[in-house]
């Protein structure tokens, strides 16, 4: 039976929309595997006044969506097109559509889950309100998040949305299987206990890392579990901002012995471009490789190829979990 019930998932045919950033992935989709996905391009216009022009793949000349499984590619990379998609989302689940699969690997609000003082908007809770409250089209719409900062996060979804947590931890390890990676360190207790579980087949080197009080507001990264001496080391964290946290903890290993360090985060946000510190003569280039995936496309398109960045295409594992429903 279990036979019967994966092939039926596997044959499941999709009717893509995507966002403007996801469109690339999209259409190599489409190409690789034409009998399972058929993507329709979106209009995704502006009327003069600013306000959002948006005409849907799919309906014109005839109706290619009512009845059918829609994959919705998304990308929250700002306020503006997360508004524009929404609208998108309401309009197809409005539309006698038979399911909703939302792929949206990297979900912005997830750091942003408590409040510390009255008067914060805790955005976690307030974009989990907005995916729990679109219209039911029969079945809940399946949020697909990547390596979700906060896992409780999945439990603001209510009614008519549930999260499907994945993660792009395959695509590293299919990395280190062809490199001479040995270690794996994490910069903090939490990562550890997240990731480290995921690494228990490969026989490799555990390394955690705590950040110490230092004079005045300075934070100092320490090992506070494993030997780094004379190690090639990967250290994994699910995503990287300006990457403060993530240079002290290779300087650190370094400074331990370590023969090289690398990092991989499923999640490139680098605001301002603040990558450019870790590539080639900017002043945090302390990494050998530095392994992302293109789970935010508008910033790993600009990330140069011939520098330490290694982008990992996210399609195929995407393809794979459509038919798994969690994987993290």
């Amino acid at each position: 039976m279990w036979n019967q019930v994966s092939r039926k998932r596997q044959s499941k045919q999709y009717q893509i929309i995507s966002a403007e950033a996801c469109e690339s992935m999209a259409k190599r989709m489409e190409e690789e595997y034409p009998d399972r996905f058929t993507f329709h391009p979106t209009k995704w216009g502006k009327f003069p006044d600013g306000t959002d022009n948006i005409e849907i793949g799919g309906f014109l000349p005839h109706n290619l969506l009512s009845g059918e499984h829609v994959l919705f590619l998304a990308s929250f990379h700002n306020n503006e097109v997360s508004l524009s998609q929404f609208q998108v989302m309401i309009c197809l689940l409005q539309s006698f559509i038979e399911s909703l699969t939302v792929v949206l690997p990297y979900y912005p609000v997830g750091t942003m889950d408590r409040v510390t003082k009255e008067g914060q908007v805790a955005t976690a809770a307030t974009y989990a309100h907005m995916f729990s409250s679109l219209p039911n089209c029969g079945r809940p719409t399946r949020l697909m998040v990547y390596d979700l900062h906060t896992l409780q996060n999945r439990f603001y979804l209510h009614g008519n949305a549930v999260a499907s947590l994945q993660t792009a931890i395959p695509l590293l390890k299919e990395r280190m299987r062809t490199s001479e990676i040995d270690c794996v360190a994490f910069p903090d207790d939490g990562a550890a206990k997240r990731f480290a579980a995921l690494f228990t087949d490969m026989d490799l080197e555990i390394i955690v890392c705590g950040k110490t009080r230092g004079e005045g507001d300075s934070r100092n990264v320490q090992i506070t579990d494993g030997n780094a001496e004379g190690k090639r080391i990967v250290i994994v964290d699910d995503l990287v901002q300006t990457g403060g946290t993530l240079y002290e903890c290779g300087k650190a290993l370094k400074e331990a012995g370590a023969h090289s360090a690398n990092a991989f985060v499923t999640h490139a946000v680098f605001p301002k471009e603040s990558w450019r510190r870790f590539a080639a003569g900017g002043d945090r280039a302390c990494f050998d490789r530095f392994w992302v995936t293109n789970s935010i496309p508008n910033v790993t398109d600009n990330l140069p190829d011939d520098d330490i960045f290694e982008v990992l295409d996210l399609m195929q594992i995407v393809i794979d979990d459509l038919d798994h429903y969690s994987s993290a």
